[in-house]
């Protein structure tokens, strides 16, 4: 077996990786810079700051729930390298659309800047919708069985730390730069997509069914009826519910609570993803390429218990001399900000260890031509549940529930997450 690093290596994997590094990076790019930009230059209300990021993920989500179908069948019936190449060409023009956005909110026309920079976000989504089975269901047909795991874990270890430069960049540069930068980073990410390997169908021909709504609502059923895929993608959707929550209070937690500027809240989002790509390349190398859940309940309790800390630590924190928001250097100078940043790693740690032997469930328990659809299964109940908590902290913020006590909720489905990977891992383990 190769290990899993040595995949990098090799022209049947590489590509595959740089390509959804890329697109990855940046998408959390654009989305971030967009964010900071709304909740530190645009908008002066915490509770509209939650709304319009809540909104904005709201909007990027979309599409999972109603192409998530179509873009498995497509995955399932056409060449997935072929796919690869259309979207990384449409990235290209969704990004021009979201770059004039920016820029024309920058000079002072807010309105149609962030409509416009929303219609990006949602194209964003339709762009992710149909890269997003392709990614994990290519890897059981370009590796051998025993690689899947390592691939897999490359590929989610990968994916956050995409999301972490991302994050990180857009919190340091400017709003042109940003803008000048995504075009660059799709032309390279287009290139790179011409580079995978073909993937044709495996399989019976499928007869697509082109109705979103009939699709999905089939696909669903004809996925979730077997029962470890029910249980692996119900802790996977409890899993990105508790992310999508996080994400969303992330800025005004930073701006209202720790009173620190945009690079300090994009240093917290970039915290999260170091941890999460830490926490899947350990959970790789302690099950020893083996597919299992029996980390997973505990790995989520451990995360219950350090988001319960994180609350304690933000009600603690020393805000800084009113009118004023601790920059960069200040915050890390900070004893406090250690135990801070500590604490989010450890969220983040244990969360990875939790949802990639999940991922591995989903592309290695079906036969190699239903993963995408089974993927994309997964991306709809994902969806439904993210939205639901973008959702929940539009209303929580409504009834003036601020973002350290929607700490405590999201600990409580920590725990709901453990008893849905117990279950999981007495019934496959």
């Amino acid at each position: 077996m190769i290990n899993a690093l040595g995949l990098l290596k090799e022209r049947r994997f590489l590509p595959l990786f740089v390509t959804q590094f890329l697109g990855a990076f940046n998408d959390n790019l654009f989305k971030t810079a967009m964010v900071l930009f709304a909740t530190y230059s645009i908008f002066n209300d915490p509770a509209v700051e939650s709304n319009f990021n809540a909104l904005a993920t709201g909007l990027a989500l979309l599409p999972f729930f109603l192409l998530s179908a179509l873009s498995g069948q497509f995955a399932d019936t056409y060449d997935k390298a072929r796919i690869i190449r259309l979207v990384k060409t449409a990235e290209i023009f969704i990004m021009i659309f979201g770059s004039a956005g920016l820029l024309i909110a920058r000079a002072g026309y807010t309105t149609i800047g962030i409509a416009m920079m929303l219609g990006a976000v949602l194209m964003l989504g339709t762009h992710s919708t149909f890269f997003g089975p392709i990614k994990y269901a290519i890897l059981p047909q370009h590796l051998e069985d025993d690689e899947v795991l390592g691939g897999t874990g490359l590929v989610e270890a990968g994916t956050y730390l995409s999301i972490l430069t991302g994050t990180v960049v857009a919190g340091w540069i400017s709003v042109e730069g940003a803008a000048i930068l995504v075009l660059i980073v799709a032309c390279i990410g287009f290139v790179t997509g011409r580079m995978v390997p073909p993937a044709p169908r495996m399989g019976p021909p499928l007869s697509v069914n082109w109705n979103p709504l009939t699709a999905s609502w089939r696909l669903v059923g004809a996925t979730m009826h077997i029962p470890r895929l029910f249980l692996a993608i119900c802790a996977i959707s409890f899993f990105w519910t508790i992310g999508s929550v996080l994400i969303v209070i992330f800025p005004p937690l930073v701006k209202n609570i720790m009173t620190a500027d945009e690079r300090v809240a994009s240093l917290t989002i970039a915290i999260f993803s170091i941890g999460v790509a830490i926490g899947s390349v350990i959970i790789n190398s302690m099950l020893k390429s083996q597919i299992s859940a029996r980390y997973s309940p505990m790995s989520v309790i451990l995360m219950a218990g350090f988001v319960i800390a994180f609350s304690v630590e933000a009600r603690m924190w020393t805000p800084a001399p009113a009118g004023a928001l601790y920059g960069i250097w200040d915050f890390v100078a900070m004893p406090q900000a250690w135990i801070v940043l500590g604490t989010l790693m450890a969220i983040a740690i244990t969360g990875g260890m939790f949802v990639v032997p999940l991922y591995a469930f989903l592309t290695t328990t079906v036969t190699k031509d239903q993963t995408a659809r089974t993927v994309a299964a997964n991306n709809i109940v994902n969806a439904g549940a993210m939205t639901a908590g973008a959702l929940a902290v539009i209303g929580l913020t409504a009834l003036g529930i601020g973002p350290a006590d929607m700490l405590l909720v999201v600990a409580g489905m920590c725990l709901i997450s453990a008893w849905i990977a117990q279950k999981l891992h007495l019934a496959c383990d």
